[in-house]
């Protein structure tokens, strides 16, 4: 960036300096504290001006660049000051250098400020003088600083040893002091350094770029991006600067164009995203006031308003904002695309010893040839003449594991306009489309390749009414289109057994289905009619009707198609927010699934769809939630009725006799007298054993509350079971107290038997979703527990404390109302009831106090959470053990919860 003249962003050194040396002359006899306490106060009113007048500045005519340049320069008439008003008039042989992105001129609102004191080795203990001189000034400022100080030799000798100082030298800019310092620095750098290692630097920055993707998600569509740390983001812009500027005697990355190794066109497109890319960057920094990189939900919208993407409707203005950002980060991976084959025709590397044979034999790849070890096109007018070649080509390179050259990818984007109608009727194109769909290669990668050259929206314009669309349900990794290429990749692996471990019934189930093609183009289809108002299930089911013909699927094959796609969230709908162990639900599900092809699919498809959403998603609770389902449907599939536990209530008495050595018959008969033929199908037999056991000791030694523990690391859920004497909103409390104690609860059952004994079975899990088996926590819960119930312990007290004391930055990020159903067909012996919002602290505690104070009973709960959204089911009864029917009570119960729920 050029030095722009002096103004009220781009100050005069002599505007600081001499003020700086009055103050030294009007205090020539003062100690230095005194001294230090006045050019402090000088100094920070000067910087605070400044400061102030380039963010008015910046907030009116949103100039990134000229933003950061004002801030560096601001900066540099700083330094200049201090290091003057330091030296008093001497110049020995030290020079002050800005590094990184101070010394690109690229100084957000609040990034490090890097500085290299350097100087000749005889002058060490000076520039250590210098040094701590002016650092102390800085830090008193309150500014981040990045220091070293060192000779010129110890700073070859570093940069020759360690890349990341290398790189940050590549940035080295003079500010002041000795000049020739700096001059020599820079010859010593270039012969030393630089000469003969621009292979070695490039791999080293790539594959560090790599490493860091990886760390970040490993995708430019996450829906809560690191605008300088993730893919496409601000680091991949410097690596493609410092690369350049390692090889190329350029300034500036625009002589590029001139050196004909970036169109005008490219560049202008780097540019637009590189300065879209900047105003984030500001703009989060000013919201934040400091320094912060991520764009997540409870941020997206502000910045949205700030940068101009105005409506009414919130997730419209969020929805365009963040169509636009991954735009300027698809154009990033683009341009690094263009840059690397550039730098690779250029070096000549030789390619892969595996391609040698399509070097040899050619006609193998048709209309295309080998460039370096990227497939590009024979004839630049191939894709205007013959479109469907964009098609093949593709193809092409999936079989033989090629990249495509990015010149042919540009030929592709001038293109576009001929995928028409014609193309998308072709047989030849949507032959080519179905091969790289099923490719034992695998879809997801040539399928993102495809997306990001704008070829897949244009082949499949449904695809391309999703990519880059936001999810606003709070615990989506991904945006839309990614999700949908991630969940292929999954499919994929489970096809392959590499995740046999992580999702084992999947893995073998995947090679019993017979409609595999009708697999992955339902699991393609699945989210893309998300975005266009009314249930996307039902509206996809259509898509997926018109492209299964388009392709050439059966009849048969297209209605069940469409069938996965209208009941893709069946199985997990079913397996999380109903009652498994109630005979009724599965008896719905196999009746709405019918037949075992339909289970083996769905089964499969629920799996990537889960696994898709973020790996943080799926843990091995859920895995065996739907395993388990899976189990019954299929044996009620097989015999026509639902498989329960398999000890009934006959066999009770033989059975619980041989797992209770000392009881007699008439302790095992006293105790089946106190149950009921849900109660009994509720556990197995060792868990009644159990539950047998604490309540005879709860009677017999007289305690109040019994409590047993059991880890299950194969789920990763903690079991607990509670014995005590039932009392008003006794679920409540016990909820409460196990939030408290930060154990989240996943799912819970309570009874109430004969003799007024209360069972509550809660399954737990800590933050991380795993076992709860920490001995502090287990104890802190048992307390709060006992102190609940007793009423020592006043919950709501404690969670209102708690909700003062926390930080909880995404409560209002998105517009997620709450939302209260009640549905009587679920269940034969109680209403269930499905509600959704906001979590927070004391979030389950006010919704089941509210259930017990409207006088109902919860029987069975299933408690979920993603991200900061509560999805809770609740099957309740009333306060006569029946389901609730009138409608007055249906409208005082909703209206009960909602206002609980905060909404």
């Amino acid at each position: 960036m050029t030095p722009k003249p002096a103004s009220p962003s781009h100050p005069d050194p002599a505007l600081l300096k001499e003020p700086l040396e009055a103050l030294r002359h009007k205090h020539k006899n003062a100690d230095a504290g005194q001294l230090k306490e006045q050019l402090l106060s000088v100094v920070r009113t000067w910087l605070t001006g400044q400061q102030q007048a380039i963010k008015v500045q910046f907030m009116a005519d949103g100039d990134a660049e000229a933003m950061l340049t004002s801030h560096a320069h601001a900066i540099d008439t700083l330094l200049e000051a201090l290091y003057a008003f330091c030296l008093q008039g001497k110049s020995p042989p030290i020079a002050l250098i800005a590094v990184g992105g101070y010394g690109r001129e690229e100084l957000f609102p609040y990034s490090d400020i890097d500085l290299l004191f350097l100087y000749d080795e005889k002058n060490a203990a000076e520039a250590a003088d210098v040094a701590e001189f002016i650092l102390y000034i800085l830090w008193d400022l309150g500014l981040k600083v990045g220091q070293s100080h060192r000779s010129i030799a110890e700073t070859i000798a570093l940069a020759k040893s360690d890349i990341t100082i290398r790189t940050n030298l590549v940035d080295a800019r003079f500010i002041t002091g000795h000049k020739a310092i700096f001059n020599q620095f820079r010859q010593r750098f270039d012969q030393e350094i630089v000469a003969g290692t621009a292979l070695e630097f490039v791999e080293a920055k790539l594959a560090e770029r790599d490493a860091r993707h990886l760390r970040f998600g490993d995708s430019r569509y996450m829906l809560e991006p690191n605008v300088k740390e993730g893919k496409g983001g601000l680091r991949d812009l410097h690596t493609l600067w410092w690369m350049a500027r390692y090889i190329y005697p350029i300034a500036a990355l625009k002589d590029l164009v001139g050196m004909k190794l970036l169109t005008e066109e490219e560049y202008r497109a780097f540019d637009q995203a590189r300065q879209f890319l900047w105003r984030v960057r500001i703009h989060l920094h000013y919201l934040m006031d400091r320094a912060e990189e991520r764009l997540t939900f409870d941020r997206q919208h502000a910045l949205a308003m700030a940068m101009g993407y105005r409506h009414p409707s919130i997730n419209h203005s969020i929805s365009r904002f963040m169509r636009r950002y991954f735009v300027a980060v698809r154009t990033v991976g683009a341009i690094t695309r263009i840059f690397c084959a550039l730098l690779e025709e250029e070096k000549k590397r030789k390619p892969r010893k595996s391609l040698a044979w399509l070097w040899q034999a050619p006609w193998k790849l048709g209309h295309f040839q080998l460039d370096g070890e990227r497939l590009n096109v024979r004839n630049e007018h191939a894709f205007e003449h013959e479109p469907v070649l964009m098609i093949e080509m593709f193809r092409v390179a999936q079989i033989h594991d090629l990249d495509i050259h990015p010149r042919a990818l540009q030929l592709m984007a001038r293109n576009l306009k001929h995928i028409d109608d014609a193309v998308r009727a072709d047989p030849k194109a949507n032959a080519l489309f179905l091969d790289i769909l099923l490719a034992y290669q695998g879809p997801e990668t040539t399928l993102r390749r495809m997306s990001e050259a704008g070829v897949l929206g244009r082949f499949i314009p449904d695809f391309g009414r999703i990519i880059g669309q936001t999810q606003f349900n709070m615990y989506h990794v991904y945006t839309v289109d990614e999700h949908t290429l991630v969940a292929l990749g999954i499919l994929h692996a489970m096809e392959k057994g590499s995740l046999r471990d992580e999702l084992p019934l999947g893995s073998e189930i995947i090679h019993r289905v017979q409609m595999r093609g009708v697999l992955y183009l339902a699991l393609l289809c699945h989210d893309l009619a998300k975005g266009r108002g009314g249930d996307h299930s039902e509206l996809g089911e259509k898509i997926v009707a018109k492209l299964a013909a388009r392709f050439g699927f059966s009849a048969d094959e297209t209605e069940t198609a469409s069938w996965l796609v209208r009941n893709h969230l069946l199985f997990s709908t079913t397996v999380f927010k109903r009652d498994i162990d109630d005979p009724k639900t599965v008896q719905d599900f196999v009746a709405a699934v019918q037949t075992p092809e339909r289970l083996k699919l769905l089964l499969v498809l629920t799996a990537a769809d889960i696994r898709a959403v973020g790996p943080a998603i799926w843990n091995a609770w859920k895995g065996s939630l739907l395993r388990e389902l899976y189990r019954r449907a299929e044996q009620c599939m097989g015999t026509g009725a639902v498989a329960l536990k398999k000890h009934q209530a006959g066999q009770f008495k033989e059975d619980l006799l041989k797992l209770l050595p000392g009881w007699t018959v008439r302790d095992v008969e006293a105790y089946l007298e106190q149950g009921n033929p849900t109660y009994w199908a509720s556990f197995d037999m060792l868990r009644h054993a159990t539950v047998a056991r604490m309540i005879k000791d709860a009677r017999t030694m007289a305690m109040p509350l019994l409590v047993d523990t059991q880890h299950d690391y194969d789920r990763s859920i903690t079991d607990i079971i509670l014995v005590t004497y039932d009392q008003h909103a006794l679920f409540s409390k016990i909820a409460g107290a196990m939030s408290l104690s930060g154990a989240n609860i996943i799912n819970a059952k309570a009874f109430t038997l004969k003799n007024g004994m209360a069972i509550d079975v809660f399954q737990v899990q800590d933050a991380a979703g795993q076992v709860f088996d920490r001995s502090d926590k287990l104890a802190k819960m048992s307390v709060y527990i006992e102190q609940a119930l007793s009423g020592e312990l006043d919950l709501a007290a404690a969670f209102a404390e708690r909700a003062r004391g926390g930080i909880n930055p995404s409560r209002d990020a998105l517009p997620l109302p709450g939302q209260v159903f009640i549905e009587n067909n679920a269940s034969n012996i109680a209403s269930v009831i499905e509600l959704t919002g906001h979590d927070r602290s004391g979030f389950l505690y006010d919704v089941t106090k509210t259930i017990a104070e409207l006088g109902l009973s919860v029987v069975t709960a299933h408690i979920s959470t993603y991200g900061t959204q509560a999805a809770d089911v609740f099957y309740v009864k009333d306060i006569f053990g029946m389901k609730l029917t009138h409608e007055t009570r249906l409208k005082q119960v909703r209206e009960a919860l909602l206002r609980a729920m905060g909404t």
